[in-house]
């Protein structure tokens, strides 16, 4: 039986959504459970606020959703950011919080904390972020959308980028995701259908230090929540398929002043990759689940266990762009992270290896 069902009717909801609300403004307060996923619940405000600064600390049950015993349940949520509503529309709006436990400190899964401290130690550094994150769509039967029921599509090669009926799946979805993520504020920068059919990508950035991790997640968020109107899920599994298909995964494009300046940008750069391949089993470790299903060596990845960087060479552990290896200067690209991998993580490590360790 179909454990995933579009239960919303448009048609019954639009005239309520017309209602005059007042001068009273819906809060959908949004944060990251202890399972990696997303959870959120919805306050009324007497007005809209000017900042975070006027939004209230909320909390809720953590032990049901993985962040708390029983016992002493309570996790509370701070706002971090703030978001238009494109469900609601109107002066509503959207709020990305941390979770805090009731001593004070950061719940166990709320890695957004330590990254805010990495990022304004290295603040003079200016570093900019821009992830590219891809996705699987799957439907209401578990199976891949748009695949044949009982077969598979043929072989890899006409999807990527592609355009056409039996090329490109569900790009209705796709671009209602677009379009909610400009509404809202997310500094979305582009899309473009994947390797393996209806695979998915978007991509955020640039932005700097921690608003990389809060637009990204809130850009899942929105994800998966237009999949609760289409009867989609969309997932972040970088395996989602055994066999000859692409994997999943969060290309995490990197660059500080020093390497964005001409003249001594690929000194900079250069000096960064030999710092990330000391630590290069640090960063497997937090660069998302199953992530060893992906970097096997084939498909577009570079193998796990072994590092390696080239100008342009996708199977490599770190990617230099043509245009930035031609010009001397820019960014770098980390091909290894997983679709499923914590922002706030990948960004933190990256500024600690490169900017903040010996």
């Amino acid at each position: 039986m179909s454990d995933l069902i579009a239960t919303k009717r448009s048609d019954l909801l639009a005239p309520y959504l017309k209602l005059d609300q007042g001068s009273k403004v819906q809060a959908e307060y949004i944060w990251i459970d202890g399972e990696g996923g997303l959870r959120c619940k919805t306050m009324t405000l007497d007005k809209a606020p000017t900042s975070v600064a006027d939004l209230k600390e909320w909390n809720f049950d953590g032990s049901s959703t993985g962040q708390a015993p029983g016992d002493n349940s309570d996790v509370f949520l701070r706002p971090c950011a703030i978001f238009k509503d494109p469900f609601r529309g109107g002066p509503n709006i959207l709020v990305l919080c941390e979770c805090y436990d009731n001593d004070g400190t950061p719940n166990k899964s709320n890695y957004r904390a330590q990254c805010k401290k990495v990022m304004d130690s290295a603040k003079e550094h200016e570093p900019w972020f821009g992830l590219e994150q891809e996705y699987t769509l799957f439907d209401a039967d578990g199976q891949v959308f748009g695949w044949p029921k009982m077969g598979f599509p043929g072989p890899q090669g006409p999807y990527y980028c592609g355009v056409g009926a039996g090329r490109v799946f569900a790009r209705d979805f796709i671009e209602a995701h677009y379009r909610a993520c400009l509404y809202a504020g997310v500094n979305i920068s582009g899309i473009n259908a994947e390797v393996m059919p209806s695979q998915w990508e978007f991509q955020v950035g640039p932005c700097e230090g921690i608003e990389m991790g809060d637009h990204l997640w809130m850009a899942r968020f929105l994800l998966v929540r237009i999949g609760e109107e289409w009867g989609i899920k969309p997932s972040l599994h970088p395996k989602p398929l055994k066999g000859d298909w692409n994997g999943a995964g969060c290309h995490s494009n990197y660059s500080t002043a020093a390497m964005r300046t001409p003249g001594k940008g690929m000194a900079a750069i250069e000096d960064a990759i030999k710092k990330l391949e000391k630590k290069h089993l640090e960063h497997i470790a937090v660069y998302g689940e199953d992530n060893d299903q992906r970097l096997t060596g084939k498909h577009e990845t570079a193998s796990m266990t072994t590092f390696s960087a080239g100008v342009a060479n996708r199977g490599a552990s770190i990617r230099i762009p043509r245009h930035v290896g031609a010009q001397g200067y820019g960014y770098l690209e980390d091909r290894r992270p997983a679709s499923n991998v914590d922002p706030y993580r990948v960004t933190s490590i990256l500024v600690e290896t490169t900017l903040l360790s010996n």
